[in-house]
């Protein structure tokens, strides 16, 4: 079965265990769909804005891009496991914004994704990336959320 509706359905995974819900609903998506999926971890760069590039910032960075690249090779091996195409990608930058342009420039159907659920002051002071990206999107999210004792 296949569908006109999804052909293109991108996970964003920030390599977490509270996101192996939102993969899993990917992977089925595109399972019932016939989608490729697109995998997509941001190292978020701009959280080091503030910060003098030096040796120790060049560390963390090469530190998050390695992890970036486990957590999508993890995804894509569960795709390959479910019988699905799938190519992933580790981007730098702000999430949201790099989701978004992601999104639009690979004409991506979905885009599936967790949550940790900030609420209050955190979400204020913060922002979510899963509502900025809902929020701007011009394709749709399907935001998932963990499971309360995970």
């Amino acid at each position: 079965m296949t569908s006109e509706l999804y052909k293109k359905i991108l996970i964003a995974t920030d390599g977490s265990e509270k996101n192996k819900k939102a993969i899993s609903y990917g992977i089925e998506f595109a399972k019932l769909s016939g989608a490729k999926l697109y995998v997509v971890y941001v190292v978020d760069t701009a959280a080091f804005a503030s910060i003098p590039m030096d040796a120790g910032w060049e560390m963390m960075y090469e530190l998050l891009e390695t992890e970036g690249k486990d957590a999508a090779k993890g995804v894509e091996e569960l795709a390959a496991n479910a019988g699905l195409d799938s190519e992933s990608t580790v981007l730098e930058g702000h999430p949201s914004h790099e989701i978004i342009e992601f999104a639009k420039n690979n004409d991506i159907d979905l885009i599936v994704m967790g949550t940790l659920g900030k609420t209050g002051i955190d979400r204020f002071l913060l922002g979510s990336v899963a509502e900025k990206i809902t929020r701007n999107s011009e394709v749709p999210v399907l935001i998932v959320r963990s499971d309360k004792n995970e």
